[in-house]
């Protein structure tokens, strides 16, 4: 038997960034599911509005948990809400978390600017605050809450605020795009299937005719 070798950290980094087949085809696959979700095109296009909008959050390593939990708020299909988190992919990220940043704090008025190696060192900061000041509950080291208050204030509270709005209007321009397409898909689709059960019908009907004559 042949052994799958298995893929080493560098080459999950490396397609993490660029997956195999590039991002086109990538893409490609998610439409390709999407369209062919067992559920009325209405629902599948709600789970798509909700995974574009939760693409614009700072909900890092919950995307799919938000995303789901909004398809089941706006009765929409769960799976479509989960790939339609691929818009916010590492080609797409910068641009979401600066502009989004950049907005929340025009919004909120507040003169300070902040870039992605900056936004990746305050989430690092902040992480290991958390982890840390859990455990001084079970020890005697004093919690510190810097790195958090820092991170909150420079890049989770902007990054809310400026990413609602045009997560709002991605999400809306996600469900009118999709729904008419998926809606035209499934017609199609469906007229294909009765178009070949009504063939492999009429064959039938004309096999057994033909062997009623001969008998």
């Amino acid at each position: 038997m042949f052994k799958r070798n298995p893929r080493s950290y560098l080459r999950i980094m490396a397609e993490f960034f660029y997956p195999r087949g590039g991002w086109y085809r990538a893409a490609r696959y998610v439409i390709h599911r999407l369209r062919r979700l067992p559920d009325p095109a209405h629902r599948i296009s709600r789970g798509i509005a909700a995974g574009i909008f939760t693409s614009f959050t700072p909900f890092f390593g919950l995307h799919f948990l938000t995303a789901a939990v909004l398809a089941m708020g706006l009765r929409g299909n769960i799976l479509a809400a989960l790939l339609a988190t691929f818009v916010g992919n590492p080609l797409t990220f910068p641009i979401i978390a600066e502009g989004s940043i950049t907005l929340g704090n025009f919004l909120l008025d507040q003169h300070s600017s902040i870039h992605l190696p900056a936004v990746f060192q305050a989430f690092g900061g902040a992480t290991k605050d958390l982890g840390a000041n859990f455990l001084a509950i079970f020890t005697d080291d004093v919690a510190d809450w810097s790195r958090v208050d820092r991170f909150y204030h420079r890049v989770f509270l902007p990054y809310t605020v400026g990413g609602f709005f045009p997560g709002v209007v991605a999400g809306f321009i996600g469900y009118f795009l999709s729904n008419p397409l998926i809606y035209a898909y499934q017609r199609r689709r469906v007229k294909k299937l009765k178009a070949r059960y009504e063939k492999r019908l009429a064959k039938r009907i004309s096999e057994a005719g033909g062997g009623d004559k001969i008998g």
